[in-house]
């Protein structure tokens, strides 16, 4: 997953300066550093978290990458961090958002206007989600990213709160930036894909109100957010980063059960809106991901089969209220 393709190694090396990664402590923070590194070993890379997992912070530094604890929620340390000319930013509260909606606002909207500020001479990509739309109709093919947000729920609003922090403060200071609107990224310990197979395997109903989603190999997903620091604009815009197509959540699903000799259980019905959007404008920039829809099928199957690692977290794609 942190293999950068070539024309990610030519696009950063050719901006100035390094490249630091504000809430590096994630599930994905630590393959995209460590993809950063790999693509131009030359720079700095700098991750960024409060590392209450010592294991993620060893394997960051061992990979070359340097490590700065730092609670991202408290100003002064925040001014303290080291500054790059290159900005990744992901830090960010979903999973919980409804059992204390104050902290992840907080996390959402109060610590994006922290690090816009003290990171106001830098380019800043920021991580944001397809949940700021509005349900688009599946057969338009999604939404793109001159549709105005149209959020559902505390996650989803907090969420455009962080876009307008950050779109604020690029206005006021000219800092460039984008807005990486990320679908759902597939690593086989977790994802869309991930939940399909389970509840295959496990004889689960699968719930297929939301009948398709955007999947994406996380290693082409983190590419391209990386590229987009090569991209960036003032004020900072959206960019939609997703797979090239809409996939059926039933076609999936009896392809796992194929797989594993397993007949699905589906229950509801599908509804023709949703969280949907398209990637256009990303695949334009940086091409067709490398890792195509039915060999990330293949890959989970195989995952799942074997009883590999889980990270045991549910993406709740299925989700329509805006309840997380």
């Amino acid at each position: 997953m942190s293999r950068p393709p070539e024309w990610l190694a030519e696009r950063l090396g050719a901006l100035e300066g390094d490249i630091i990664v504000l809430g590096v402590g994630g599930k994905v923070g630590p393959t995209l550093a460590r993809m950063a590194k790999r693509a131009v070993p030359d720079k700095r890379v700098i991750g960024v978290a409060r590392f209450s997992d010592t294991d993620v912070r060893r394997r960051l530094e061992d990979w070359g990458i340097e490590t700065v604890a730092c609670d991202l929620l408290d100003r002064e340390a925040v001014e303290q961090v080291p500054k790059a000319a290159n900005v990744i930013y992901m830090a960010g509260k979903k999973f919980g958002t409804d059992e204390d909606p104050s902290f992840a606002w907080a996390m959402n909207t109060h610590v994006p206007a922290l690090v816009a500020e003290s990171f106001r001479d830098s380019r800043i990509v920021a991580f944001s989600t397809l949940c700021v739309y509005p349900f688009a109709p599946v057969a338009e093919g999604g939404w793109s990213e001159e549709v105005q947000p149209g959020p559902t729920g505390d996650y989803a609003t907090s969420c455009v709160g962080r876009e307008r922090i950050f779109t604020h403060f690029s206005r006021k200071y000219e800092t460039p930036g984008r807005l990486a609107r990320l679908n759902y990224a597939i690593d086989m310990r977790y994802g869309v894909l991930h939940d399909i197979a389970t509840w295959v395997r496990n004889g689960t109903p699968i719930p297929v109100g939301t009948g398709y989603a955007s999947v994406i190999w996380q290693g082409d997903a983190i590419a391209q957010i990386l590229g987009a620091l090569a991209h960036a604009t003032v004020p900072s815009s959206p960019i939609n980063i997703g797979g090239p197509e809409h996939m059926s959540v039933i076609m999936a699903a009896r392809e796992f059960g194929r797989r594993f000799g397993k007949e699905p259980v589906f229950e509801g019905e599908v509804e023709d809106r949703g969280w949907y959007n398209n990637t256009l404008t990303a695949q334009k920039l940086f091409g067709y991901p490398s890792v195509p829809l039915a060999v990330m099928i293949d890959w989970v199957a195989d995952w799942i089969e074997r009883d590999m690692p889980s990270h045991d977290k549910p993406t709740h794609y299925e989700e329509r209220g805006g309840q997380f």
